[in-house]
């Protein structure tokens, strides 16, 4: 079969060529595009004749399964497939595998540093101290001792439950099926939204979660309370989240998600927000996670060709 890595998936060629050492001496081709380029015209070149097309986060829909006849199968060096046109690949009979838990760490770790630098105001008192004021110092609160709330109970939000756990913290949550957690209490929506200090999103983007986190939401929540959103952009109604934040209805927020990635509109209401941390979508990018995630969609390649 014919392989094409559609981008080097943040990794060194030499390090997708070794795992796949295997698949080539199966007689397989393995193609490795060395960049990342996400023009239609330029995906479908790379992808010509491929069976089997690997990549990360660029959207493939109708129109680039169109011109790849001989596809067979999609491995997504991604957890989520939103990007993916799924009922387009179930109709043409098309495999596509995601790369599950690859990211559970570095999210949950980011969603921790989250809280710390909202708390700690780390970048605001950075530009103190460069600024040589001393006399301008801003204090900051402790995790230890406060309510986290926990929306999404998946393998990420239990990873972040054990490190708030760690924190001394006592820990809320929500999930859409019940579960039994160790160190989490299991609440309705309306509660945990109420008695949280730190709300955190770890929930699926679906028809159902869509807008998740909207006005009343925040209404229900402390006026001292964070949000922290390392899940899909559009689970928070934005508008509601800028709104929120100007009036004061919540202390602060932190998002790495966004409903338009990348955020390039300077008109986007979110930057005019107070006591927001921006990221671009970085809570899967570890150097740990990459190499992860690599043998996790060579090993779905090779299950797949057998």
């Amino acid at each position: 079969m014919k392989i094409v890595f559609l981008e080097p998936l943040g990794l060194e060629v030499s390090q997708i060529e070794a795992a796949c050492e295997g698949l080539k001496k199966s007689g397989h081709e393995v193609v490795i595009c060395p960049d990342r380029n996400e023009n239609l015209d330029e995906l479908i070149r790379r992808a010509e004749g491929a069976e089997v097309v690997i990549e990360s986060n660029i959207p493939l829909r109708k129109d680039f399964l169109d011109a790849c006849p001989k596809l067979k199968m999609l491995s997504i060096a991604f957890t989520g497939l939103d990007h993916i046109d799924m009922e387009e690949c179930q109709r043409r009979g098309i495999v596509v595998k995601n790369a599950a838990g690859y990211s559970t760490q570095a999210v949950a770790e980011l969603t921790l540093a989250l809280m710390i630098d909202l708390y700690r105001k780390v970048i605001e008192n950075d530009t103190i101290t460069r600024q040589c004021n001393r006399k301008g110092i801003m204090p900051g609160r402790e995790i230890g001792g406060k309510t986290i709330g926990i929306i999404g109970m998946g393998s990420i939000g239990q990873r972040v439950a054990k490190l708030a756990n760690a924190f001394g913290c006592k820990v809320l949550a929500w999930n859409r099926s019940p579960k039994q957690v160790e160190g989490v209490t299991f609440t309705d929506k309306e509660t945990l939204l109420k008695e949280s200090d730190i709300v955190t999103l770890h929930i699926a983007l679906n028809a159902d979660t869509r807008d998740f986190i909207t006005a009343k939401d925040f209404a229900l929540m402390k006026p001292s309370s964070l949000l922290i959103n390392t899940a899909r952009g559009p689970v928070v109604n934005e508008t509601a989240l800028a709104e929120a934040l100007k009036q004061g209805q919540i202390a602060g927020a932190a998002t790495d998600v966004y409903g338009t990635e990348p955020p390039l509109n300077p008109e986007n209401q979110l930057f005019g927000a107070p006591n927001l941390i921006m990221l671009p979508h970085i809570g899967f990018a570890t150097e740990e996670a990459f190499v992860l995630r690599l043998g996790i969609v060579v090993d779905n390649v090779k299950k797949f060709v057998g």
